[in-house]
Parts: C-alpha cells; structure tokens; sequence
C-alpha cells in the first residue's frame, strides 16, 4: 500500500515535468496555429510589389512575423524602404532579449546556438520558457520552431503564388490581413497594466503622427511610447514605497 501510495503521489505532484508528448502537444498546436498566417504575409508582400523571391526571402532569412509585417506594410502605403526596414529592425530587437533568457535556460552547445537563434522569436519563447526544466524546454524550443519555421515559409510560397491568380487583393480585403495578424499575436502579450498603457499610447501616437509625417515614420514614433510609460510606472512605484522622505 505504501508503494501505491507513493506512486500516486509521484503522479500527481504538479512539480513534476510534464510528458513529452504533453510538450509536443502544445508545441505543434501554437506552430500550426501561427505557421497558417504565412499566407496573409505572402499575399500581402506581392500586393505590396514585392517580388516572390523577395518575399520568401524575407520569411527565410528575417523569421519574425511582425517585423515581415510592418516592413510590407510601410511599403505598401508608399513608405521610404530604409524607414520601412528601420520600423521593421526596432520590432525585431525584442527578439534578442528573448535570446539573453533562452540562454541560460537551454544551455545548448556553442555550435548550435547560431542555427538556435534563427528560430528565437515569440512563441518558440513563449512554450520554452512556460516549461519546467531543461529538457522539457529544449524540447518544446525545438518542435514549435520547426514546425513555425516550415509552415511558415512554405504558406508564405503560397501566398505569394497566390496572389496574381486573386488579382487585386484590397478587392478581397486581404489588405488587412496583416495588421489582423499583428493584433493576433500582440494581443496575448496585453496581460497587464503596463502593457496595456504601452499599447494605448503607441496607438495614439500613431493616429496623431499618420496624417503628417512619411509612412513608417509614426511605427518608430510610437516605439517611444514603451521608455515614456515604463519612466512614468518607475516614478510612480518609487513615490509609493513607505517611509520615503520627500
């Protein structure tokens, strides 16, 4: 009876790493379920005239779906190319802090890490780092990005080929495919107060900026919205400790 007991113990104890196939589970479902989205990226790089090399280009070499997006996005509306590429470049930098914490908690070999970081965006992040240990993290790293990374390219193909048999696409309204897809996969990230102020402001910013500066432009205006909100939190977390002296 002890040994029963025990086992059952062991079982249930919610410490205790999940299965593999629990891990893969989860993994496959979150690259299935972004990988499909290559294809509004794709239609919406030819509309905006990029060629179909170009375009499977960028999701071959850049990998990081809201960078893709604002860069065709900015270009679409006519925006300067190196505006275009600098909105596309801050949006990306996330990804290397993201890099900084998957570090450690991988641990992989020195030769694997540049291939590693290819695949270091939100939601292979987002599984490692929901996982308990080492093993279950790699493993869940490794499945979500390959399955991201092939889906996601191979969709992005097809888009592109898409694309010229649906002719013009803002008559299909595929035009918005892509800010729908950003605000798809911004969304979960909106868990708290700051980031939602984060959020509000940036989106201000942009409705004021739109109609008087170049497009791209107001993307790199908004991006001050993250130091101004984080300096306001600081100060007002500062000015709520007890026993400060003013």
């Amino acid at each position: 009876m002890r040994a029963v007991s025990e086992q059952i113990e062991i079982r249930t104890d919610p410490a205790a790493p999940p299965a593999d196939s629990a891990v893969v589970r989860d993994a496959l479902g979150v690259g299935l379920a972004v990988g499909l989205s290559g294809f509004a990226f794709g239609v919406t790089s030819a509309g905006a005239g990029l060629g179909l090399l170009q375009t499977c280009a960028l999701s071959l070499l850049v990998f990081t779906g809201a960078s893709q997006f604002a860069l065709v996005g900015a270009l679409a509306a006519g925006g300067n190319p190196f505006t275009a590429a600098a909105g596309a470049f801050f949006l990306g930098v996330r990804n290397a802090f993201y890099g900084l914490r998957l570090s450690g908690l991988l641990g992989l070999p020195r030769a694997v890490r540049p291939l590693a970081a290819q695949w270091v965006i939100d939601e292979t992040s987002a599984v490692a780092l929901a996982q308990p240990d080492r093993r279950s993290a790699r493993l869940g790293f490794t499945v979500t990005g390959l399955t991201l990374y092939v889906l996601w390219n191979l969709t992005t193909l097809i888009g592109a080929l898409g694309a010229s048999a649906l002719g013009d696409t803002d008559a299909w309204g595929l035009d918005a495919a892509g800010p729908a897809v950003f605000l798809a996969l911004l969304a979960p990230m909106l868990s708290g107060t700051v980031e939602r102020a984060v959020a509000g402001l940036g989106v201000l910013l942009v409705l004021l900026c739109q109609p008087v500066l170049p497009a791209g432009v107001p993307v790199l205006v908004a991006a001050l919205a993250a130091p101004v909100v984080l300096a306001v939190h600081g100060r007002m977390a500062r000015g709520a400790e007890p026993g400060e002296r003013r």
